[in-house]
């Protein structure tokens, strides 16, 4: 793997902690120094629990008003691909996220930008440059992200996703190399480059995101959409509170959350219904092409390690159905939320709490130890995203498996 990455600027560089050249202990103080120093804005609201209050007109509210685009519905031109950057940990439904992405051409892949999170950095790199091989789209540039979270130890599920990421599933280790440009830097760049024309698909922890975002804070107005796969309101996967990706970093989701980007959020309500049986498995492997043998492969290995006592009980494709959204508007049921993301429980970090006008918006009081401060008000409800709360699995699988075994109409 290539390592050595440009800077960003001439002369003193910026220090951004992506991990491709930094030691451990180097990275984790740089990324703390900078979260605690350098975060402004949304930024200071996301790390110290602010709510919305501190925001002007949502972005929802905006697109109830006609003047911007449903964040659901593409940006592109009639008869254009809608563009977008993936940004994933590869992992086993990130895989079929980015397959089925790759293979619809409702879709055009500027950039895959993979970050740690289901397994290390040193895994998800050449596991996204080994999927773009396998379906022969080595024109799409990779790009180094981060190696941790902003300011966490990193905590992967490769109990989940097996020691690769990939179900142990051993493919041919990449000959493509990763561009020089870290993954905050490439995101910052496209997005410059083409204002208003590029979502954000991002199916892993959020922390390439956020260090975009806090390091060019005018970003947040360039970018038309983001989807993510991640949140939930019916409770987590990773702890009774938190789903996963937002587990790993709450901090960095709380920062996107916070950036007024029309927003929508694929959560566990609506992933854990899309469960893939042996049938669809059969389907992948009889087809002849290499994304579905493939796909095939990572599926059918995951299933037998759950047939055998694994500690993976279900597949859920989690990653896959947050692109599949994109596709078909009509896959997924929204509904505008205000959420906010717990930052600081020691047993509900990365939980996504929802309001949907019903109950009011206000934190808990401070201890009573603490400096004098009014009492909490509540605030007024403005929704931050548009939440899928319901989803038609069987829509969703025949888009899928038609697509990854290339019988699509």
């Amino acid at each position: 793997m290539n390592r050595d990455h440009k800077s960003e600027q001439a002369g003193e560089p910026e220090k951004i902690c992506t991990g491709a050249t930094d030691s451990a202990r180097e990275q984790s103080l740089c990324t703390r120094r900078e979260f605690l120093a350098h975060s402004t804005g949304f930024a200071v609201a996301g790390a110290t629990g602010g709510l919305a209050a501190a925001r002007s007109l949502s972005a929802h509210e905006i697109r109830a008003r006609g003047n911007a685009p449903d964040s659901s519905v593409s940006n592109a031109a009639p008869g254009k691909p809608r563009r977008i950057i993936i940004d994933t940990d590869p992992g086993i439904d990130d895989a079929m996220a980015i397959f089925l992405a790759l293979r619809s051409p409702e879709l055009k892949v500027e950039a895959i930008t993979p970050v740690a999170g289901n397994v290390p950095l040193d895994l998800t790199l050449p596991n996204a440059l080994r999927l773009l091989e396998i379906a022969d789209r080595t024109d799409i540039p990779v790009a180094a992200g981060a190696s941790h979270p902003l300011v966490r130890r990193l905590a992967t599920a490769g109990h989940v996703h097996g020691v690769n990421g990939l179900a142990g599933v051993e493919f041919p280790e990449p000959k493509t190399k990763p561009v020089r440009e870290t993954a905050p830097e490439i995101i910052r760049r496209i997005l410059r480059e083409n204002p208003g024309e590029i979502t954000i698909v991002a199916v892993g922890p959020l922390t390439n995101v956020a260090l975009a975002l806090r390091a060019d804070p005018e970003l947040a107005n360039m970018i038309p959409a983001i989807a993510i796969m991640g949140g939930s309101l019916s409770g987590g996967n990773m702890t009774p509170a938190a789903e996963f990706n937002l587990y790993v970093d709450p901090e960095a989701a709380r920062i996107v959350f916070d950036a007024n980007i029309p927003l929508t959020m694929v959560g566990l309500d609506v992933t854990r219904k899309c469960r893939v049986s042996e049938e669809h498995i059969k389907q992948l492997e009889a087809a002849n092409n290499p994304v579905s043998q493939a796909a095939g492969k990572i599926l059918r290995a995951t299933y037998e390690r759950m047939r055998h006592g694994g500690e993976v009980t279900d597949i859920d494709l989690h990653d896959a159905l947050a692109v599949a959204s994109l596709i078909d508007h009509d896959v997924i049921t929204r509904k505008d939320y205000y959420v906010e993301v717990e930052t600081v429980g020691e047993w509900t970090a990365g939980q996504t709490l929802g309001y949907d006008g019903h109950g009011p918006v206000r934190k808990s009081p401070q201890m009573e130890t603490s400096a004098p401060e009014p009492p909490p008000t509540e605030l007024p409800y403005k929704p931050n995203a548009q939440v899928a709360v319901g989803v038609d699995p069987d829509r969703f699988f025949r888009l899928l498996i038609p697509r990854l075994t290339g019988s699509a109409g």
